[in-house]
């Protein structure tokens, strides 16, 4: 499998869970600390951090420390990934248009018959 493929696996396998999605529109906003993130979701630190360990992983999150403090992460969303995407969106969109603009051509062409 492409590398590319590879990459849409794991961004799609991190956006299927309902937290995670939501933590994409949170960071979509602005870039929000880990702790703001958790209380958004009434989650505690550990179970947001597993959730933002996935997204940072697929590469969809990047973290900054605060530098007048290091144990604050602080989370924004990275475009390339949903970049990616969006042009595999893009393509599944081609190949349906094309698919509907030939049966309907097909449709019009069996309404002219006798």
């Amino acid at each position: 499998m492409a590398a590319a493929a590879v990459d849409l696996d794991r961004t799609l396998a991190a956006l299927a869970d309902p937290t995670r999605r939501g933590v994409v529109d949170l960071l979509r906003q602005k870039p929000q600390r880990a702790g703001d993130l958790a209380a958004a979701f009434d989650m505690s630190a550990p179970a947001m951090s597993r959730h933002l360990r996935v997204l940072r992983k697929t590469g969809l999150v990047e973290e900054d420390e605060l530098p007048d403090d290091a144990r604050v992460r602080v989370y924004r969303l990275r475009p390339e990934p949903f970049a990616r995407l969006r042009d595999w969106l893009d393509e599944v969109e081609t190949f349906w248009t094309g698919q509907l603009d030939a049966f309907k051509a097909h449709a019009e062409r069996r309404k002219k018959r006798p």
